[in-house]
């Protein structure tokens, strides 16, 4: 339980199903407990993605992102976060596989608050528009696995190739947190100059430690437990 794994560790970093059982686990333990992922979000990944992006453009305000794929957790937090540090966003997912509609009003929100640019569509070439980033993910997550033949029909056409990144700015990259299967992202592109995805890939490394020595230094038993 979360009160015994408190008793032996400074810090819980949790990958779960369900993101209610993280709200479960924080209400429980006595340490700060870190989302590693779940079926909401994957808060992680998307840090290891944003150090990428810096380390390429020297920057990410006023960087477009176009994610071309599901309406999934690692979606969402792109959704929640790509806002607050300036960054425009373009997204494109089939009809019913869209985000999460509570998330969907967050970003909205955020995006008039922030002042960035925000589109939904079902058309792959319209996201990818202007984007200086070009984003997918498995189209087939933790738990879907019985409706691969259903979303593999849903998903035709949202493969990224050269041609949907022809419309994208001259200075496109493109990005996958890995592993990738062929009908998400073809050869040319995964394997290609413009793909930081091994990059992406050893960042994974370098984030978690940041935020593992970030909360072992400045967490204290005194203050409210976090769930990140």
């Amino acid at each position: 339980s979360s009160r015994v794994m408190s008793s032996m560790t400074n810090a819980i970093l949790a990958r779960v199903y369900k993101h209610s059982d993280l709200d479960l686990m924080t209400k429980e333990a006595t340490v700060p407990v870190i989302n590693g992922l779940s079926d909401l979000c994957h808060p992680l990944q998307i840090l290891a993605d944003y150090l990428t992006l810096q380390e390429h453009y020297g920057r990410l305000k006023g960087l477009t992102i176009a994610w071309i794929g599901d309406g999934n957790n690692v979606l969402h937090s792109i959704m929640t976060s790509a806002a607050k540090l300036g960054m425009h966003l373009r997204v494109a997912t089939p009809r019913g596989f869209e985000p999460d509609f509570q998330i969907t009003k967050i970003t909205e929100q955020y995006s008039k608050e922030f002042r960035t640019k925000l589109l939904l569509t079902t058309d792959p070439s319209e996201a990818a528009d202007g984007a200086n980033v070009l984003v997918t993910d498995t189209w087939i997550s933790m738990g879907q696995e019985e409706e691969k033949k259903e979303r593999l029909k849903a998903f035709q056409g949202y493969q990224i190739t050269m041609q949907t990144a022809k419309s994208a700015a001259s200075d496109w990259t493109f990005l996958h947190c890995l592993p990738r299967k062929p009908e998400e992202v073809d050869d040319e592109v995964f394997y290609s100059p413009r793909s930081l995805v091994f990059r992406e890939a050893e960042n994974r490394k370098w984030t978690i430690m940041a935020v593992m020595v970030s909360l072992l230094t400045d967490y204290s038993p005194q203050l409210q437990k976090p769930t990140f």
